[in-house]
């Protein structure tokens, strides 16, 4: 691409000479000057009309060969540039999507604009700003040297609008980057009330809320558009500032080259002065490239600092230098360990307090406790979503902080309470954990829990594409395509988490016979607010604010006074 700009620049400083021997020359009736006489020696270039076609062929041929460069040249920057961005935002994605739970700082609506469109910063910075900034600076160089050739009074006043230019610059780059950065945060901002709102289309109908949510992106959109017009007020401003500068440089040229193309004797000819005057332009095109790549420079830097904004936020949890390999997982599940586990997701603000916990493999631990006690953040330990403020937590003895992250994950399952489903094919969302399982494998999950009947009777069965969040399925069917992935991944660790609560009774019957099957031979922990559900666990443990302050059987607990037997009664379940 370099090569191709260069030889755009060697084109750019030919295009005014044939004007220049036209009208020193070939009308004056003199000899070619010796640079260009070979012009003579083409086919009818022995008469004044015939070298006045060569060179208007020759002004044509340079323009074709002009925009030849100048297309490849876009091509070129296209396919960079696109790579570019695709990349990064890629970049970004990678680190967005593994940020621990809680710790995500920013809304996901923001956090699309800058993997999508904020990503396009890099592009910019290098095709718009860094790649024309090397142009102009060579292009500024060549044309100012040959101007110093022809004149260089007239150079040297040329290149006095570089002086104001340069201040115009620096008064206006920071307040340009200020504002475009205040409108892409806002863009941003309003992103996210966009995403939020339309995620929540059910309740904001149910409670007749739509006025309200239309006005709030009504007022965030106008505080936008104001922030788009303080940005291009900055640049406008800017613009014309420098195209002031840049038209009484040429004034002053015009001026006094004309005058010294009237003097006898200065040795300035009129296609001297044309020739001149076309390199102003080309000297001034740098230079007004030079002072526009500031407001370029300012949405380009506004974007690229989200960017890494986005990138520095992005707390991945840290990889073992030397990771140690997990031994290959026994049938029947593996061991857990909480070993004095403390975690909190605020800093001084403690979820869980010294948890010591162990379960043996196969075994069933149900975890039960009000809401906030730190259930949720109990398991999410396990598959190393978030790592622990002291303590450990051991798979199989070995500590999951030495081990491979990818490797933890191999092992455990995850059945939500609210499953998540992606807008694919039933086949693809059940192999979600196993992309390389065959259609047979993926009907026997599906048998397994369950799920084969309604898949079958969807329009195109299993290649049929579920509605995004599972929109499209009954709360119950999609819990059932969550345990069939679990099933098909056949890790030997199983998390439940609250996995029938928001079900009917007839619907919680039919999932509680996949559950079944599903933790036959793992090792399981579910938390559950219906004890009816945690009868089968070998061990229950009840939390409350982050302690543990019961463990036993279900048996044990209900016939023990404590939180436990409350809940019980409660339930209807008290021996």
């Amino acid at each position: 691409m370099t090569a191709m700009l260069l030889v755009g620049v060697g084109l750019e400083v030919l295009r005014p000479w044939p004007l220049k021997v036209i009208v020193d020359d070939v009308l004056k009736g003199r000899r070619l000057p010796a640079g260009v006489r070979w012009i003579g020696l083409l086919p009818g270039a022995q008469s004044s009309a015939g070298l006045l076609a060569w060179l208007a062929a020759g002004t044509v041929v340079l323009f074709l060969a002009a925009q030849g460069v100048s297309i490849v040249v876009a091509y070129l920057r296209s396919e960079v540039g696109g790579r570019m961005a695709s990349d990064l935002g890629a970049d970004v994605l990678d680190r967005v999507q593994r940020i621990p739970p809680g710790r995500a700082r920013r809304a996901t609506g923001d956090l699309v604009k800058r993997v999508t469109q904020d990503a396009g910063a890099v592009r910019e910075l290098i095709l718009s700003v860094m790649l024309p900034l090397l142009m102009a600076l060579v292009t500024l160089g060549v044309m100012l040297a040959i101007m110093w050739r022809l004149d260089h009074g007239l150079a040297l006043l040329a290149v006095g609008a570089a002086i104001p230019m340069a201040i115009l610059i620096k008064a206006f780059a920071r307040p340009m980057a200020d504002r475009a950065y205040e409108q892409q945060e806002l863009e941003g901002e309003m992103l996210a009330l966009a995403e939020q709102t339309l995620t929540a289309i059910p309740v904001v109908q149910a409670f007749a809320r739509e006025e309200f949510e239309d006005r709030r992106f009504r007022a965030l959109s106008a505080r936008t558009v104001a922030a788009y017009l303080r940005a291009v007020s900055s640049q406008l401003q800017f613009q014309v500032a420098t195209g002031l500068v840049l038209a009484c440089g040429t004034a002053a040229v015009m001026w006094f080259g004309g005058r010294r193309a009237l003097a006898a004797g200065s040795g300035m000819t009129v296609g001297g002065l044309l020739v001149l005057m076309s390199y102003l332009a080309s000297l001034y095109a740098p230079l007004e490239t030079l002072a526009y790549l500031s407001s370029g420079f300012a949405t380009a830097s506004a974007g690229g600092r989200r960017v890494l904004e986005a990138l520095d936020g992005a707390e991945e949890l840290p990889e073992a230098p030397d990771p140690r390999p997990l031994q290959p997982s026994r049938a029947g599940g593996c061991a857990l360990t909480f070993d004095h586990v403390s975690f909190g997701y605020q800093s001084g603000i403690e979820v869980l307090h010294d948890v010591t916990l162990e379960v043996s493999p196969g075994q069933m631990l149900a975890v039960v406790g009000p809401t906030g006690a730190g259930k949720s953040t109990l398991v999410s330990l396990v598959p190393r979503l978030v790592d622990p403020w002291a303590g450990r937590v051991l798979v199989d003895g070995e500590d999951v902080k030495n081990a491979r992250l990818a490797d933890v994950r191999a092992r455990v399952s995850i059945v939500l309470q609210e499953p998540f489903l992606l807008p694919l094919s039933a086949a693809e969302n059940i192999a979600y954990g196993r992309p390389g399982a065959g259609r047979e494998e993926i009907i026997a999950a599906a048998v397994a829990a369950n799920a084969d009947a309604f898949i079958r009777a969807l329009p195109q069965g299993y290649d049929t594409v579920i509605g995004e969040r599972g929109a499209t399925l009954s709360g119950g069917e999609r819990q059932r395509i969550a345990i069939a992935r679990a099933i098909l991944k056949d890790a030997p660790i199983l998390i439940l988490d609250e996995p029938t609560a928001s079900l009917d009774a007839e619907t919680e019957a039919a999932v509680m016979g996949a559950l079944e099957r599903l933790t036959a031979g793992r090792t399981t922990i579910v938390i559950a607010h219906r004890l009816a559900t945690v009868r089968r666990a070998s061990a229950v443990v009840v939390l409350e604010s982050g302690r543990i302050i019961q463990f036993g059987t279900h048996a044990q607990l209900v016939a023990t006074p404590g939180l436990y037997q409350k809940l019980s009664q409660l339930q209807g379940l008290a021996p």
